[in-house]
Order: structure tokens, then C-alpha cells, then sequence
């Protein structure tokens, strides 16, 4: 499995696993079948209400064809919008778009790799339809076709398809961040219950070099840069310690912090 590093805008550096080939075509093979599942709706609904026994000419045809697809031309850009670099089938196999540079993902970034899955994945369609092909194999070339970006995701280090090279993004793997302990991130259950609000007064450059100094500490078994740790917290906070050690309360204040941050 590649791994990929991403220097946040805290200048951490946070490791990644890149989500595989596999998983991002099982990703795809997913959320087509979100668009089958639309597809058959709008049949029964086009039935239903006998649209198509009303429509006067061929092109009334087509523009309800057009009106009743807008949700899945625009599905995968919708998504990932909304839900930070995640479609249904991304997060079922929690893999997840990010951008390279360490900066949070937009939606310009989401935009141009909408744009560019008619080469990655639609090239074939975009033609067939372009030349007034058959539906039959128009539905065809849409589940086979993605053979551009999947050479792409074969050959790039990063498994990156074009969409990705252009916007400078990635799909990641949510299942093992490896290296945590690099990070400013701490394992937290989901049942957690925080004790210092004020943890939030911190910074995630503070929060950083709080980690650090405390893992030194405990390497070294150095107690008096302990206690200046836990001094320069309460200092800079103004949260009082009430564990039974300075170790307990810093470790808490980690926790906290990610607890409050990752829930802001």
C-alpha cells in the first residue's frame, strides 16, 4: 500500500495510506448503483404518471430526460461538497478525497474533478451520446467505460486520476491513519467525556508542541520540564489541575482538545 504525506497548514505532518485502486473502483461500482436505484424510480415515476403518454414531441421527451437526471450529473459534485470529499459509496468504504498541500478541500477543487470525470471516466459516453448512440450502449460504455481513469490511477504514484493531478487532490484511506503519534490527533473512545472546556483557548500548534514535550517527558522521565508543561497550561488556559498528576492532566488536556475540536 502507498503511503502519502500531508503537511497541514500547522505545518503537522499527517501520514495517510492511499486508498487503493480497488477500493476507489468498488467506491464507483457503489455509487452506480445509487444511480441504477435512481434510474428505476424514475421509471416507475415516468409510469406512474404517464409523462411520456403527455409529452407532444421528441424533444419534450428529452427535455424531461435532461430535467429528471440533473441529480446524478451533478451527484458526485453535490456530495463531496457537502460531505468533505465523500460520496455514498466513498463513505461506505471510508475512503475520502483531501487536498495534497495540507489546505482544507473547496469546492473549485470538487469542481474541476467533477469536470474532468467526462476523460476519466465518461469519455466514451460523452461520444456515444455526442453521436446519438443507443441507450443500450450508452448504459453500457457508463458501467465499462472509466478506462482512462483507471490506467490513471494504475500508472500515478499516488493513484491519482486525472480529475486529481489537475485539482492537486487525493483519495486517502479513513481506515488506518498510520503515525499518530506524530499528529496532534489522539485516540479518544466514542463515549468520552471531556473535563476542561477551556482546552479550546489552545491552538493546534500549541496542542502540537504539547504532544512532543509530553512524549519526550515520558521517554526521558524528565519531571521538571513535566511540571513547567503543566505550569505553561493552566498559564495559558487558565484551567487548574485536578488530576492526581501533572501525566493524567496533560493527557487529558490532549484528549479534550481533540474531543472539542473534531466536534466543533
Amino acid at each position: 500500500m502507498s503511503q502519502l504525506q500531508i503537511n497541514t497548514t500547522q505545518n503537522v505532518k499527517i501520514d495517510f495510506t492511499v486508498a487503493t485502486v480497488g477500493e476507489r473502483m468498488l467506491a464507483f461500482i457503489l455509487d452506480f448503483l445509487v444511480f441504477i436505484a435512481y434510474w428505476v424510480f424514475i421509471y416507475i415515476f415516468l409510469e406512474a404518471g404517464r409523462l411520456y403518454d403527455n409529452a407532444q414531441d421528441g424533444f419534450e421527451i428529452k427535455a424531461i430526460h435532461f430535467l429528471l437526471n440533473i441529480p446524478m450529473i451533478f451527484y458526485t459534485l453535490t456530495l463531496e461538497s457537502l460531505f468533505q470529499g465523500q460520496t455514498i459509496g466513498k463513505k461506505i468504504m471510508k475512503i475520502r478525497v483531501v487536498k495534497l498541500d495540507g489546505y482544507q478541500t473547496t469546492f473549485l477543487d470538487f469542481l474541476i474533478r467533477w469536470f474532468f470525470r467526462m476523460i476519466d471516466i465518461y469519455l466514451f459516453t460523452t461520444l456515444l451520446i455526442f453521436f446519438n448512440s443507443s441507450l443500450d450502449l450508452i448504459f453500457l460504455c457508463m458501467m465499462f467505460g472509466p478506462i482512462v481513469g483507471f490506467l490513471f490511477l494504475v500508472i500515478s504514484k499516488k493513484t491519482q486520476r486525472i480529475g486529481d493531478i489537475v485539482a492537486g487532490t487525493g483519495v486517502v484511506s479513513l481506515k488506518n491513519k498510520i503515525n499518530i503519534s506524530h499528529t496532534i490527533l489522539e485516540e479518544i473512545s466514542q463515549d468520552y467525556v471531556p473535563t476542561y472546556p477551556a482546552v479550546i483557548k489552545l491552538s493546534d500548534n500549541d496542542a502540537r508542541i504539547i504532544k512532543e514535550t509530553f512524549a519526550l517527558v515520558r521517554k526521558n522521565r524528565d519531571y521538571s520540564v513535566l511540571i513547567k508543561l503543566r505550569s505553561k497550561i493552566e498559564e495559558v488556559t487558565g484551567i487548574k489541575n485536578q488530576e492526581r498528576n501533572d501525566a493524567v492532566f496533560i493527557s487529558k488536556i490532549l484528549k479534550d482538545y481533540n474531543y472539542y475540536t473534531q466536534n466543533m
